[in-house]
């Protein structure tokens, strides 16, 4: 059977075990909140993450477009940018957390030659996806500090003019 078949059969297990090694790189009363609320009110950061990584997981399927893997890359690396637990390399890891996954869903599988060399082509689209965390963490981090800097100049402004 083709590596993407086998994939797509087991998509809702993948993202599910992505989904929680994702959130397992929380702290543990945070990865605790995010896997069990639901309300996508109450938990916006658990809800965005698991619909972004089923998009995620979609498109590499379906041919990686970068604009499609952009748009929803974006929402998690804008989250993990932001928040001062995440080192860069914790802040996109996540995407190299699908490999694990993927290697201990297809455990029996991975026994067969074509499917063992198709996975490689997989992981290497995974890599490329990194990349693409990246330079979304980088362009989010940028952002960060441009707005620091401007609101340093401003308030270096105000004082200046007497309006404390």
């Amino acid at each position: 059977m083709k590596l993407e078949k086998i994939l797509k059969q087991k998509q809702a297990d993948i993202v599910k075990n992505w989904f929680e090694s994702v959130v397992d790189t929380y702290p543990p009363d945070s990865a605790k909140f995010l896997k069990k609320q639901k309300n996508m009110f109450l938990n916006p950061v658990g809800n965005t993450t698991l619909e972004s990584l089923e998009g995620l997981f979609d498109e590499l399927l379906k041919g990686m477009d970068h604009e499609a893997m952009m748009s929803f890359i974006d929402p998690i690396v804008r989250i993990r940018a932001i928040q001062p637990i995440f080192s860069p390399s914790q802040a996109v890891g996540f995407v190299f957390l699908l490999k694990k996954v993927i290697r201990k869903s297809l455990k029996k599988e991975l026994s067969q030659d074509r499917v063992l060399s198709e996975l490689l082509l997989f992981e290497s689209k995974v890599d490329n996806l990194s990349l693409l965390a990246f330079d979304k963490y980088m362009e989010c981090r940028e952002k960060i500090y441009q707005l620091k800097a401007t609101e340093e100049k401003n308030r270096i402004r105000m004082e200046a003019s007497g309006n404390k």
